[in-house]
């Protein structure tokens, strides 16, 4: 093995952006039809890294628990104001329909599954394995990139597209209570037994405090404060100021932590805020090219937090993150991607009308990642769960993401290409 000195590191991570600024145009140019997404190779060349060289500081996602938080919390908030940006269909309910069972239907039943299986198959105590469930239900709205919609105004809404966008563009908030719920059951076991909470206390003191804050109140929050800064936003970028004097950058980075921020200080779901904030700002002037401007500055720099965060998550792997599995961690990782999400979305879109392939893309799409990381890193941060149990859940979610990355990068491509151009 070689050594890792700190610019290694940095080459191996700009090349990774390199690659992913000149390979895709590279590609169309001489025709090539490469099985391999910027995900993927990111994937493994950080389990080659991790392989080849030592003197690599361990990836502890425990021990820098805040720091993962973070980094993946604004790598999220980012896609989230892409996918509010570029989403051109009008709010309604036919309309959002496909989003709306997705969200009602196939989140719920994603959470339960998994749950189940992290506790019936892996020994998960009660709050842990719903804690499992929760940080795994939600479509990521970085890694799905390739199966959302293109940017504003290029009429690409196809309904799988639409509804794989508009999902992971609410889908992460909304997992947010049930994660919320499993950090209350857990700090109230503890204070019960003053030992780690990972089999959690569902008292009805903690599910009335839960129903009313954690789900009415910060849904609500969230929907209100995204729904007036994006109001607000419109009004004085389209009706205040000089078309051509505001700075696409400064205000896509701008919209997204302002909403973000002001609204997790109100204890709203920020993650809401951000996703309808783009989104009411996209209806102000709606065909204006500067909405394109924005998406695009939001885009390239998603792009490059994606590329660091799975360019480390291999590092992780080759140094052993994936080492508390035994077979039936990696029975249940197949069971939920290849079972519980394809199954659980088929479900949920029936008596739609959709054509088979469509609601088969729909419902298998469902891509695991980032916003994963970020779920779980923030239930360890707030909760009293024990040290084997937090490595247990990063071993899986890891394995999770990892096998989405691969698979979905491959498959959804070409499952994408064989839909008829059905455009709304």
């Amino acid at each position: 093995m070689m050594t890792m000195s700190y610019e290694i590191f940095l080459a191996m991570l700009g090349f990774g952006v390199l690659s992913a600024a000149v390979v895709p145009a590279l590609s169309r140019r001489m025709g090539w039809r490469l099985p391999l997404s910027v995900p993927i190779a990111c994937l493994f060349g950080g389990i080659g890294v991790g392989l080849l060289f030592d003197a690599i500081p361990t990836i502890d996602p425990i021990r820098q628990g805040l720091l993962v938080q973070r980094i993946t919390e604004l790598a999220v908030i980012l896609s989230l104001t892409g996918g509010g940006l570029k989403l051109d269909r009008r709010i309604g309910w036919r309309s959002w329909a496909s989003t709306w069972r997705l969200l009602a239907l196939t989140m719920p039943l994603c959470i339960l599954a998994l749950a189940g299986l992290g506790w019936t198959m892996l020994g998960l105590p009660l709050a842990a394995a719903l804690l499992l469930g929760a940080v795994m239900a939600p479509t990521d709205p970085v890694l799905a990139a390739s199966v959302q919609v293109g940017p504003p105004g290029e009429a690409r809404e196809s309904e799988p597209r639409f509804a794989l966008t508009s999902e992971a563009g609410l889908n992460d908030g909304l997992a947010f209570p049930f994660v919320f719920l499993a950090i209350a059951a857990t700090a109230d076991r503890m204070a019960e037994t003053g030992r780690p909470g990972d089999e959690g206390s569902f008292d009805p003191p903690v599910l009335w405090e839960w129903l009313a804050v954690d789900v009415v109140w910060k849904i609500a929050a969230g929907l209100f404060m995204g729904w007036l800064i994006g109001r607000l936003l419109g009004w004085a970028v389209f009706r205040l100021a000089p078309r051509r004097g505001v700075s696409d950058g400064f205000l896509a980075l701008g919209l997204t932590l302002f909403a973000y921020g002001v609204t997790e200080m109100v204890h709203g779901y920020g993650f809401i805020a951000v996703f309808i904030a783009a989104l009411t700002f996209r209806r102000f002037e709606r065909d204006h090219a500067f909405h394109s401007d924005l998406h695009h500055f939001v885009e390239q720099t998603e792009m490059i937090f994606l590329i660091g965060v799975v360019f480390v998550t291999g590092i992780a792997i080759a140094q052993g993150i994936l080492a508390p599995l035994g077979p039936s961690g990696w029975l249940v990782a197949a069971l939920f991607l290849l079972l519980v999400r394809p199954l659980a979305g088929w479900f949920s879109l029936a008596g739609l009308g959709l054509p088979r392939g469509e609601r088969f893309a729909i419902a298998a799409l469902g891509i695991r990642g980032v916003g994963s990381m970020y779920y779980l890193a923030y239930g360890l941060n707030h909760a009293p769960y024990s040290i084997e149990t937090g490595r247990l859940l990063w071993a899986l979610v890891a394995l999770i993401v990892a096998i989405s990355v691969v698979a979905h990068g491959i498959g959804a491509p070409r499952l994408m290409a064989r839909l008829p151009a059905r455009v709304e």
